[in-house]
């Protein structure tokens, strides 16, 4: 507005100017919120939200458990005693190569009569890998004329050989490389030919991961009635591609298995779809998705709610207090949880979350309250009270802990893929991702190989056997 238009604003009088004024309030109004969104936004990070930390911009301040370390250097402080290498015991050496020593310090020359061992010797182990190459056997169906009626027959072939020209553990290796080790299908050729001389092709590795894929259809079953069946479980998503397209990729996770399943989006219906008719107590973050479970059968992620009052601790005056008290409660909640990972006294744990709950209900109220000025800690306070018992499941059901870490973990793997392969390219390659990564998950969770569980499967599957299943 210039000096003119302010004139004819002035000179229309009383009721213009206060219009104009109540106009440019209502604008300054709208501005400073939006500026204090836009705040908001770029003020989160990892501690604050729940954004990975490979999404920190640089020179962002470390977390203070990065801090503590600062100031030492990396590496063994002094004084500290060191760890060497193990021996292995001489049953498991391979080949034992002996050194003797060719002349004395005061040069006399050690003759061989002269080579008798005095004490033990010194010991040195080297684990070294052997040349490898893939073995090529070739399989002749022979030809014989019958005696009796002149006609021709022919050798079969046995079915595991037949599928194939490639065996199960060559297979089974080249699918760990692509799954487990999340190495692209033209990298996995170079690596083939590399290490093993194995002559394969891109789209020889496509139709090793869809075999495998195809052999999994049972344990992949088998995974989804073992995960709804368990007392205790851990869910989470995250987003997913296929041909470009925004995807959400579901995990459930106990502790022996992990299921994924990849769903156009993160709406209630898949997560219903995904836990069916489950009697488990469900361990997530609050997302809306999963309010559709009886409180009584929830445990709420007390990470999450640490990144979120660490959000409200950043900003001023009552939400920064809100976000302090929510803090403290959280610290009291996990030390609560370290004390009961020691002495696993279950009626100590209760009593300590008994009196956390008697001190800090009353303060979430009071921020619950209509009297409550600020509207994003009166909103969260008003959740966490609809959601009350599902922050203190933990204490009285086993099993359960007070965080969903153990699914974030067990995503992470999958995440990586995600960003490295850019998802899937089609419904089948979802189909196939799932039950490799399901596989996968559950073979680490279980502490096996992947590389031996999968030869196995893929030998069963060849000879048209019962296929083990990740029990």
């Amino acid at each position: 507005m210039d000096r003119r238009e302010a004139e004819a604003i002035y000179d229309a009088g009383r009721e213009a100017v206060v219009e104009v004024l109540l106009a440019m309030d209502r604008r300054i109004r709208e501005l400073e919120a939006r500026v204090e969104k836009l705040e908001r936004q770029l003020a989160k990070n990892s501690r604050n939200s729940s954004l990975p930390p490979s999404s920190d911009p640089p020179g962002e301040r470390p977390s203070p458990r990065g801090e503590d370390r600062s100031e030492r250097s990396q590496g063994a402080q002094p004084g500290h005693e060191g760890r060497g290498r193990e021996l292995l015991p001489a049953c498991a050496v391979d080949e034992v190569i002996e050194h003797w020593p060719e002349r004395c310090g005061c040069g006399h020359v050690f003759s061989v009569d002269e080579r008798r061992p005095l004490g033990e010797p010194a010991r040195h182990q080297v684990e070294e890998l052997p040349a490898m190459t893939v073995e090529v056997i070739e399989h002749r169906a022979q030809r014989v004329r019958c005696r009796k009626c002149g006609a021709r027959a022919r050798g079969k072939l046995p079915d595991e050989v037949i599928s194939s020209a490639f065996g199960p553990r060559l297979q089974a290796a080249l699918v760990a490389l692509s799954v487990r080790n999340r190495v692209s299908r033209r990298d996995v050729v170079e690596l083939a030919e590399e290490l093993f001389g194995a002559r394969i092709s891109i789209g020889t590795v496509d139709a090793i991961l869809a075999r495998a894929s195809e052999a999994l259809a049972e344990p992949y079953g088998d995974l989804l009635q073992r995960v709804r069946g368990a007392r205790a479980l851990n869910v989470d998503e995250t987003g997913w591609r296929t041909a470009g397209e925004r995807r959400a990729l579901w995990g459930a996770f106990t502790e022996r298995h992990a299921f994924f399943a990849v769903a156009p989006d993160r709406h209630e219906d898949h997560a219903k779809h995904l836990l069916a008719d489950t009697r488990a107590i469900v361990t997530s973050d609050r997302w809306w998705a999963y309010t559709h479970l009886p409180l009584t059968r929830r445990q709420l992620c007390w990470s999450h709610l640490k990144r979120d009052f660490a959000a409200h601790a950043e900003g001023l005056a009552a939400e920064k207090e809100f976000g302090e008290a929510g803090l403290e409660l959280c610290e009291r909640v996990f030390w609560a949880w370290e004390v009961f990972a020691h002495t696993h006294d279950r009626r100590e744990l209760k009593r300590m979350v008994r009196s956390l709950q008697r001190t800090y209900k009353p303060i979430v109220r009071s921020y619950a309250s209509k009297r409550a000025r600020n509207k994003r800690c009166r909103g969260m306070a008003r959740n966490l009270l609809k959601a009350w018992p599902a922050l203190w499941t933990f204490a009285a059901q086993e099993g359960v802990e007070p965080t969903n870490n153990h699914a974030e973990r067990a995503l992470r793997g999958a995440v990586i893929y995600r960003k490295l392969s850019l998802g899937s390219q089609s419904a089948g390659g979802e189909r196939r991702i799932e039950r490799l990564l399901s596989a996968h998950t559950t073979c680490r969770l279980q502490r096996r190989s992947l590389f031996a569980y999968l030869a196995g499967l893929l030998t069963a599957h060849a000879r048209g056997d019962p296929v083990p299943l990740l029990v």
